[in-house]
C-alpha cells in the first residue's frame, strides 16, 4: 500500500470514528442526557460492568490520575456514578454507575446501534458484517481514547 493509500484509509478511519462518537453523543444528548461530554462515555464503558478505580479509569483513558479523578468528580457530581467502598483494598474507592448512569448507558447503546444500522443500509448487511469482522482482526482490543 503506498503512503498516501496508508494515509487515505487512515483518514477515512478516523472519520468514521468521528462520526460515529458524534452520533453517539448526539443520541445521548437526545435521549435527555445532558451535560455530558464523549468523555464521559468513554469512562461509562469501563465503569460498565463491575466499577473501577479512579487509577484504573485513567490508564482506559489515557489521562493522568488528576484527570480522571476530576471527571469522577463530575459524574458523581451529575449523578451518573457514585464513589463505593472497594471490596478487596481498604485504601482504595470503587466508582460505580448509578442507575442514571445505567440509564445513559443504556441511550448510548441505542445510539450507536442506530448509527450502525445506517452503515448497514448504506452497505448493505454482509458487507456491514465483514467490516465488523475485518475491523475486529485489526484491532480486537485496540485502545479507544476519548478526543478533549
Amino acid at each position: 500500500m503506498q503512503n498516501s493509500e496508508a494515509m487515505a484509509l487512515s483518514a477515512a478511519l478516523l472519520a468514521a470514528a468521528g462520526e460515529l462518537t458524534h452520533r453517539i453523543h448526539e443520541g445521548v444528548v437526545a435521549r435527555g442526557f445532558e451535560g455530558l461530554r464523549p468523555a464521559h462515555g468513554f469512562a461509562f464503558a469501563r465503569l460498565a460492568p463491575d466499577g473501577a478505580t479512579a487509577t484504573d479509569l485513567a490508564a482506559h483513558l489515557g489521562v493522568t490520575k488528576q484527570a480522571a479523578s476530576q471527571l469522577v468528580d463530575e459524574m458523581v457530581r451529575k449523578g451518573y456514578a457514585e464513589r463505593r467502598a472497594h471490596p478487596g483494598d481498604a485504601r482504595a474507592r470503587l466508582v460505580v454507575l448509578t442507575a442514571r448512569g445505567w440509564a445513559c448507558t443504556r441511550a448510548a447503546e441505542e445510539a450507536a446501534a442506530e448509527a450502525v444500522r445506517e452503515w448497514g443500509a448504506v452497505l448493505g448487511e454482509g458487507e456491514a458484517r465483514v467490516l465488523r469482522e475485518q475491523l475486529l482482526r485489526i484491532a480486537p482490543q485496540g485502545p479507544v481514547r476519548p478526543a478533549w
